[in-house]
């Protein structure tokens, strides 16, 4: 049993996958810890707020929204909140849809686990698949979220990465092996702008993903999530493309260190 976990998201601090994750983390640790979001936050990534102050508010003991985005909640807790100790885990979500290929460079869920990673904590984050928007399925995630969590903490993870976590949207007896697998390329294929007009003649617009069919390469999220499998993926803030990486090399001279 571990002596404190702090949670965030990016659905916001009265989002039900966060009451799931309230719960697992229960299984988990003698103090759980909640800062979450006030609102919604999906799709900012790793944002910080640099530019404006943030405003905490409690929401019960140990319980705090925060006006900002989940990195936020995670520098918040860590760096403000948890004076007497920081949390031996972050965990981020349970995020409600999936969390795979490209969409985790946007993913908030995502976000939140990594500066949790960059401030030196183990991070994951954990996302809850589902068939129909409006009516999750959260049996998987409730129920075997924390012997997920219990086992991998009992592998470990290299400090440079955080772990991402999506279960499959069915019940959890019918859920398949948690099965390790490779980012993939995603569903994302291109993005789309939808132009409206306000009641006082005004435009405004609504940004989305435009989503595909797409090849997804070797040993990937997606598939191992389409088998019904619970998929755990390392990830990293290291970008650098190995194979473009080379091929640049070829013409330009390599940085060394004096």
């Amino acid at each position: 049993m571990l002596d404190r976990i702090l949670l965030t998201n990016d659905d916001g601090i009265d989002a039900p996958g966060l009451a799931i994750l309230e719960a697992v983390a229960a299984e988990l640790a003698r103090e759980v810890w909640v800062v979450a979001p006030e609102h919604d936050q999906s799709g900012v990534s790793h944002a910080i707020s640099l530019h404006h102050a943030l405003r905490v508010s409690q929401h019960g003991e140990r319980r705090f929204g925060i006006s900002g985005t989940p990195g936020d909640c995670a520098v918040m807790g860590i760096c403000h909140l948890m004076t007497d100790g920081a949390p031996q885990l972050l965990l981020s979500g349970v995020n409600r849809g999936l969390n795979l290929g490209m969409e985790t460079v946007f993913s908030g869920t995502v976000g939140g686990a990594m500066t949790g990673m960059m401030l030196g904590v183990p991070s994951i984050a954990l996302s809850q698949a589902y068939k129909d928007r409006n009516n999750v399925v959260w049996d998987a995630s409730r129920t075997l979220g924390a012997k997920v969590v219990r086992d991998l903490l009992a592998i470990g993870w290299s400090k440079d990465a955080c772990l991402n976590v999506n279960f499959p949207a069915c019940l959890a007896s019918e859920a398949g092996p948690v099965t390790l697998a490779r980012q993939g390329v995603g569903m994302i294929a291109g993005m789309h702008v939808d132009t409206r007009v306000d009641p006082r003649g005004m435009a405004y617009h609504w940004l989305n993903f435009r989503r595909g069919d797409r090849q997804q390469g070797p040993e990937s999220d997606y598939d191992a999530l389409r088998a019904g499998n619970i998929v755990v993926t390392p990830l990293r803030y290291d970008r650098t493309d190995e194979e473009a990486y080379l091929a640049l090399a070829e013409k330009l001279p390599r940085f060394a260190a004096p």
